[in-house]
């Protein structure tokens, strides 16, 4: 039989990329203390000590996004994989640069309170989101944590040493406000989101600019 034409391949346009994080920085002023670097797996905490110039300084990150896939953990700008949490957050970084990247202007001084812009990351299973919001000294006492609706978390966390985190955060997706929960930790708030669809969530509000990768743990389901 003659062969039938073929129809051109048509070709698949690439997923595109998020854009890269800011690397801007106010180097004019001085950094206050406790304040984290904010590239991704940067642990490097400013001291009292830590001046605006900053050139001495060595910030060892990782340029990628993790990766949570089956119970392995990782990054994608680097070949290792764990399978505890907790030994994934203590892989060091793979890619060098001179002067950490500070958060100099992100504190708002509010009535002769501190007004602090906190950092966050997630994890997830098929069921749950766990959440952390990054903020120490947290006073337990007078902090509120709320679920408003299913697709929102409202949080005022005042700390011992007179600064402050509130906001009203939109979730990327809708949970059971009667089943999920907070935590106040020793350096941060950690939240489990109950999932209400088992939908995956690219990122945790949904504001934010969506990476290219899915992260979650568990075993996929088949189809």
């Amino acid at each position: 039989m003659p062969r039938q034409p073929q129809a051109p391949q048509q070709t698949m346009s690439a997923t595109p990329q998020p854009p890269p994080e800011s690397e801007s920085d106010d180097n004019s002023t001085a950094v206050p203390a406790n304040q984290s670097c904010r590239r991704k797996g940067c642990r490097a905490m400013s001291t009292a000590k830590t001046s605006s110039s900053r050139d001495d300084e060595e910030c060892v990150h990782h340029p990628g996004h993790p990766i949570f896939h089956e119970g392995s953990k990782g990054w994608t700008c680097c070949k290792r994989r764990v399978l505890e949490f907790d030994e994934f957050m203590k892989i060091e970084g793979c890619k060098r640069k001179k002067r950490h990247l500070r958060s100099t202007k992100a504190t708002l001084v509010v009535g002769g309170t501190k007004s602090e812009v906190v950092r966050h990351d997630f994890y997830q299973t098929p069921t749950v989101v766990i959440a952390s919001l990054y903020m120490k000294k947290i006073d337990k006492g007078r902090a509120k944590i709320e679920f408003p609706s299913p697709t929102a978390l409202a949080v005022d966390l005042p700390t011992t040493d007179k600064k402050r985190y509130k906001a009203n955060i939109p979730l990327y997706g809708q949970i059971d406000t009667a089943n999920s929960t907070s935590k106040i930790m020793g350096t941060k708030l950690e939240l489990t989101l109950v999932k209400l669809d088992g939908a995956s969530w690219p990122t945790l509000r949904s504001d934010e600019q969506a990476t290219s990768e899915i992260l979650q743990t568990g075993n996929a389901g088949r189809a």
